[in-house]
């Protein structure tokens, strides 16, 4: 899926976004993932909120949306107060139609974003027991450099993370 065209997400695009992630919920409790994320969680105002502080990003192939994520330029919820060095991925999210490979595609346009913007290290936090998404942060590139417990969710109670980065250069 080389014809993945990305641009900064924007308003009228707040209805998809809360689809993304609500299929993408759907999705993980399919699978059985039942700790991570509840259709109907987020609403519009959580990525309009997400666009003032930071980034949301869309990726659109064949006139459609394939998936999202936001980068955020910290993260103190997860990793307290740090300096300018990292950006944090969140919320990565694919459309479940679209080909084998394309998280990894919105991971990697993810990581370029970041860099692009000086900045040395990518972040993300993944729920602590949530196995099968650590392995894929970990078959990515990403290690493991804590532990976060008590995590503030929005719309939700707080809950334990592994907090894991990688090099952009």
């Amino acid at each position: 899926m080389n014809d993945l065209r990305f641009r900064l997400a924007d308003d009228t695009d707040l209805a998809t976004l809360v689809r993304l992630r609500d299929d993408a919920a759907r999705w993980m409790l399919a699978q059985g993932i039942t700790g991570q994320w509840q259709p109907g969680q987020l609403d519009e105002n959580h990525f309009r909120q997400s666009m003032a502080r930071g980034e949301v990003w869309l990726a659109e192939a064949d006139d459609r949306v394939a998936g999202a994520w936001e980068v955020w330029w910290e993260d103190e919820d997860a990793w307290g107060s740090q300096p300018p060095v990292a950006g944090y991925v969140h919320r990565l999210m694919v459309d479940r139609g679209t080909r084998p490979g394309t998280g990894r595609l919105l991971l990697s346009a993810a990581e370029r974003r970041v860099a692009a913007a000086g900045r040395t290290l990518v972040r993300l936090d993944c729920l602590a027991d949530n196995a099968r998404l650590n392995a894929y942060y970990l078959d990515a590139g990403y290690r493991v450099v804590g532990h976060k417990t008590g995590k503030p969710q929005p719309g939700g109670a707080p809950k334990s993370f592994t907090l894991l980065e990688k090099d952009t250069m």
